[in-house]
């Protein structure tokens, strides 16, 4: 326990120390935009240190101590660009690593346009080999001559220069010590970071980490390792790279696919993917409309589904003539409505789930009791036995929103015909204006999840039938019992206190009438 709490704080003082970094580098720029450039700088600093780490490490292994691929030229470095592509997916010449671009940049009076540069360099060298999806793009929302960074050219290389120290002063350690994944990590808490000083916007890229790990682990329940997880609505990625975290390396076998809307939240993904030390062939982020032109009709089905999808979004609905004929929302018969596509990406993620899978997703609570098209969804949920159970979650844990949002469990080889209602309202305790899970609340909704049985005021396994009677509404706070917290009242002790305030106040009354009788009396 004195270990974890030695690491925690070390991590926490890692935290605070990148975070002032980020803070001063900002400037003028809105930390909303400028977290684009401080996020590219770490995935900058990241590849160059994981490669030229791998190369260092397979020279010293064949007996060559005192090599340094930062040291070496251009030119030799050019005859194992083929190979490292192969290996690696990507490739850097040594004049154009981190460190030794950054060790010029204070003289160089053309610093943007040698970033501008590498980075073109680094996703073209990813060209025509199996990694160049990974790679296209990547840099694109690093605009070196945005004037966000600057009037003038002059500024704009200072702001640069000070970018580049800031981020190598961040103490990141080695790349080779995965076990830390210390890049990830300071990627994770500067996300949480920007998203909660941004407010609704933030809400829209960035699951918290403490929801991330309840998903994943009513997803994971009774299970070492899967064969992939898989997000509709991935955002910056931090929901997908929780199976690993949860499960641990090398436990998600395939890899971690997802799909993205947003091209900026997409190229923060990707980036994501390579901070957390993801290999080009182990993940699959696409950037498209997951609901009008999904992107992984032909993989096999995912056994983990965890997602956060926008709320009561707008989308084609029944105004595309083909959607009611996709195999993804024909089985319910009718489509989620166009203002409010909660219930397509439950349709969906539920087309996408393997048979032994399980689907944990963040869901409005509208959705659990309105009529219409949205009953008949559920209608065909409940009446195929798909809904395993639903969490009603506390308000106010999520950036940008205050809504207490619920989640739902889906599972394709239920071994019953129940739903299990857990009210997990008052599981959090409160950090500045946000709620937050702690690990206990975590456990205890997992072990009442786990378990499946009736717990006073806290859940409650209902039958199918019982279900149907309520006219499939699925909200938890009609089957699960609220305690009542209000203070009790004797009313006979309560009675006898009031008699006797009465009869005080009319000794007092008496009082006051023969004191104004005597002055009467005097005048």
């Amino acid at each position: 326990m004195a270990v974890d709490s030695k690491k925690e704080k070390e991590r926490e003082e890692v935290h605070r120390a990148i975070w002032a970094i980020a803070d001063e580098l900002r400037g003028a720029v809105d930390g909303w935009d400028f977290k684009n450039y401080v996020l590219g700088t770490m995935f900058y600093r990241y590849i160059s240190e994981n490669l030229a780490a791998y190369i260092d490490q397979g020279e010293i292994d064949a007996g060559n101590p005192d090599f340094s691929y930062a040291h070496m030229s251009d030119a030799e470095a050019e005859e194992a660009r083929e190979g490292l592509v192969t290996e690696k997916g990507f490739f850097i010449l040594p004049s154009e690593l981190f460190c030794n671009v950054r060790a010029k940049a204070a003289n160089d009076d053309n610093l943007n346009e040698t970033l501008e540069r590498v980075f073109n360099n680094i996703e073209n060298s990813a060209k025509g080999s199996q990694s160049e999806a990974d790679f296209a793009g990547l840099f694109d929302d690093f605009d070196v001559n945005s004037n966000k960074l600057g009037s003038t050219v002059a500024k704009r290389n200072e702001r640069l220069a000070k970018l580049l120290d800031g981020v190598a002063a961040m103490n990141l350690g080695s790349v080779k010590n995965h076990d830390i994944d210390a890049f990830g990590d300071a990627y994770e808490y500067l996300m949480t970071m920007y998203a909660s000083n941004a407010g609704k916007s933030g809400g829209e890229f960035f699951t918290p980490a403490d929801v991330s790990e309840l998903l994943t682990r009513l997803g994971t329940v009774g299970k070492k390792k899967i064969n992939k997880v898989y997000d509709p609505a991935c955002g910056s990625g931090s929901l997908l790279l929780k199976a690993e975290k949860v499960l641990g390396k090398d436990a998600v076998e395939i890899g971690f696919f997802g799909q993205e809307i947003n091209i900026t939240t997409y190229n923060l993904c990707r980036i994501n993917m390579f901070l957390h030390d993801i290999g080009f062939d182990k993940f699959d982020i696409e950037c498209e409309d997951t609901l009008t032109n999904p992107q992984h009709w032909d993989d096999e089905p995912f056994e983990l589904i965890v997602s956060n999808p926008p709320y009561s979004i707008k989308w084609a609905g029944d105004e595309n003539p083909l959607l009611i004929n996709d195999p993804r929302f024909a089985p319910a018969g009718v489509l989620a409505p166009k203002s409010k596509a909660d219930l397509a990406f439950i349709m969906h993620s539920l087309s996408w789930l393997a048979p032994n899978g399980t689907a944990a997703i963040v869901c409005f609570p509208g959705i659990m009791y309105r009529g219409g098209t949205e009953q008949k969804i559920r209608k065909y949920l409940i009446d195929n036995n798909y809904v395993d159970c639903i969490i009603q979650l506390p308000s106010n844990l999520f950036f940008g929103t205050s809504i207490a949002t619920c989640i739902m469990v889906m599972k394709k080889g239920k071994t019953d015909n129940k739903v299990l209602f857990i009210d997990a309202s008052n599981e959090c305790i409160k950090v500045t204006n946000n709620n937050k899970l702690t690990p206990e609340n975590i456990d205890h909704i997992v072990d009442a999840f786990t378990e499946r049985e009736d717990k006073e005021y806290l859940c409650r396994l209902v039958s199918y039938d019982e279900v149907k009677e309520q006219n499939y509404n699925l909200s938890v706070s009609t089957y699960v019992e609220q305690k009542d917290t209000r203070e009790k009242i004797d009313i006979v002790k309560l009675n006898a206190e009031i008699k006797e305030i009465v009869a005080h106040e009319q000794v007092l009354r008496d009082e006051i009438d023969k004191i104004i009788a005597e002055i009467e009396v005097e005048s």
